[in-house]
């Protein structure tokens, strides 16, 4: 049986609403050390980059020196800003490469594949890992699950106007339960980056396919599904 609600989250607060910070601060040491002069870096969204962000600006600014953010988020984006780290898009990128990108993950199993983007980002999130040279992702210890799923549902960027086919087409792929995630400013659902709306989706089993197949819906921007990448788990 299908279950379809609608749930209210509260907006993402990175800064003060962190879980497990201590372990994730570790994380973020290491990745500041590896950054380097001149380097265009991707920076991805989520309470574990965030943090990275500020131990990478220190460096940044202990070192003086000159690197590229291409951010996932409107908040990361202003959090460049506010660090006084130089931003750049990626469609400004002339040979439309990064020299690495890091991330976090909401879920990671014993094949590293991943679930991204309960924070909204996904679409840039993938857009980044797909057109980096090395692609680091930060975890902590509870991010690990024994079957991809198992924690969390599968996050789909959709067109608000054609939410009723794709929450059909979702169900069959095999969807369990649908969830529209909504805003806690205003009323209805929380508006993406690209002025698009979220679909949580739960899944018993996720295969290789399911990925490639549920971006093929009509009115589906992307999903929080990453299988199959070439991705370094800094854990």
């Amino acid at each position: 049986m299908i279950v379809e609600r609608k749930i209210k989250v509260q907006e993402f607060d990175w800064k003060n609403n962190v879980d497990n910070k201590e372990e994730k601060l570790k994380l973020a040491k290491r990745m500041a050390k590896r950054v380097k002069d001149g380097e265009i870096i991707g920076f991805g969204s989520g309470s574990t980059s965030y943090i990275a962000i500020e131990e990478i600006a220190k460096k940044v600014r202990e070192e003086k020196l000159n690197i590229k953010a291409v951010p996932t988020s409107k908040i990361i984006e202003d959090l460049c800003k506010e660090l006084k780290i130089d931003i750049i898009k990626f469609e400004q990128l002339k040979e439309k490469k990064l020299d690495w990108c890091f991330d976090g993950a909401d879920e990671v199993d014993p094949h590293n594949w991943l679930i991204k983007g309960m924070g909204a980002a996904l679409y840039k999130e993938k857009i980044n890992i797909k057109n980096s040279k090395e692609n680091y992702i930060l975890v902590d210890s509870t991010k690990f699950v024994s079957k991809l799923g198992e924690k969390h549902p599968v996050p789909i960027e959709c067109e608000k106007e054609k939410i009723n086919n794709i929450k059909e087409k979702v169900k069959k792929l095999g969807a369990i339960k649908l969830e529209i995630k909504e805003s806690n400013v205003g009323e209805g659902p929380l508006i993406t980056d690209n002025g698009n709306i979220l679909l949580y989706a739960w899944f018993d089993n996720i295969d290789s396919r399911l990925e490639e197949n549920i971006n093929k819906i009509d009115g589906v921007l992307e999903n929080g599904l990453f299988i199959g990448y070439d991705i370094i788990i800094v854990k």
